[in-house]
This record gives structure tokens, sequence and C-alpha cells, in this order.
């Protein structure tokens, strides 16, 4: 049975913050962007820049409400992040309620969870976790494989990101790209945990490997250091 789209946008979704700001990761770095941060998160990564989304109070929300939010910035980028929005089901309907719409999706997650039931126009950009984030055991990895098809599809549908930080990480993530061709099929990207490594450091090692990734900084961090949240 087909649901009726007023109940469909009546769906609920557990909501950390929205707001509008500037896209600081990706290779959609730059541009304005509506972010629809989702509550709650499966993992717990040392570098969490985002604990509030699953220590903190959080609000329910019906879709409706939040493509009312989505829709006062029509030309923007939409992000969906967390925490992890894949442990909410109702996330689903939601990308495929803004993609109807003929808006830009990204949608952040943390890869442990299988990225398959999501909307093929929805641009997906995965976290594959390093030894060093705690996390190391968490990737799912038939994501690789799913990540592969996405850009067969549409060049560009799943960008990968490896948040690192020390030299083993950086080796670890650098073993992962050559060992799956990662680069070969779509978007890259090495970021340096803030604090932890250099962004001159990451820097210098992908050159000595002629590694061919991106090196990715956290743009909202530089623009607004003093912000912890609604960046």
């Amino acid at each position: 049975m087909v649901e009726d789209t007023q109940v469909i946008s009546q769906r609920l979704l557990n909501i950390s913050e929205l707001f509008y700001s500037i896209q600081g990761e990706s290779t959609y770095a730059g541009l304005p962007c509506v972010f629809i941060r989702l509550a709650g998160c499966n993992l717990r990564c040392r570098y969490c820049d985002a604990r509030y989304t699953y220590e903190e109070a959080h609000a329910a929300m019906a879709l409706d409400a939040i493509l009312s939010f989505v829709d006062s910035y029509p030309e923007a980028l939409v992000e969906i992040t967390g925490g992890e929005p894949l442990i909410q089901e109702n996330v689903y309907p939601l990308m495929v309620q803004l993609i109807s719409r003929g808006r830009t999706v990204l949608l952040e997650t943390n890869g442990s969870l299988p990225i398959d039931k999501v909307a093929t126009e929805v641009i997906v950009i995965m976290d594959i976790k390093t030894p060093g984030s705690g996390m190391g055991e968490s990737f799912a990895s038939e994501n690789i494989a799913f990540a592969k098809e996405r850009n067969s599809i549409i060049q560009g549908a799943c960008e990968l990101k490896f948040v690192l930080t020390d030299k083993n990480d950086y080796k670890w993530a650098r073993n992962m790209v050559i060992r799956h061709t990662l680069n070969k099929s779509g978007p890259t990207l090495f970021s340096p945990a803030k604090g932890q490594i250099s962004p001159l450091d990451l820097a210098t090692w992908i050159l000595q490997d002629q590694l061919a990734v991106r090196l990715q900084l956290q743009l909202h961090t530089l623009i607004w250091p003093q912000l912890s949240r609604g960046v």
C-alpha cells in the first residue's frame, strides 16, 4: 500500500539542530547549505565534535516542519548529518521528499550502516573510521561495493572520508585506498583530526607518497573558530 503524502509529511525525526551556514567539508565546501542535524549516534569516536547530538536533549519534528525550514533557503544545498542519520528510519522519506523538490542533497554517514537503501540521487559522504577513532572495526565492509556502484551510476555520488589522528592512521587509510582502489571510483578525502595532526604533516605525507587523494580542512572551523555548533 502506498502511503499518502500527508501521512509521510507527519512522520517524526529526532532533531538536534537546523541551521543555515557554509558547507565546510566534502567537495562541496564553500557553498551555502541548509543543515539538518539529526540526534543520536551508534558510535563514540574519540575526536567527536558533535557529542551534543547524543548527550543533550533533542526535539521531535514532523517532516513537513523540517521541509518548511529547508524551503526558506531555496537555492542552498541541503545536508543531512548527525550523529548518525541512518539510525532513524524516517530519514529515508525525508531524502525522497527533498529530492522530489529538486534539491541537491548530501548525506553524511559514519559508514557503520549499509547505504544501499539511500536514494541514488543523494550524494553520500561516508566516513571510513580509522583505528585512531576508537571505532576502527565499525565500518560495514559491503559499503565499499555500494560506494563504487553509486559512483558508476552517477559520478561523484559517494565521497569517502578518512579522519586521521596520527601517522599510523594515515598509513592505514593509504593502504585501504590502494587495496580497494577507492580513489579511482570517486572523491576520496583525507582530513586531519583537529588538534591531533597538523595539515602540514598530512600534506607532506600525501605528497611523499604521491597519493591521489584530496586533503580536506574543515572550512567552518577556520571561519568561525570560536563556535562549535550552528555552523
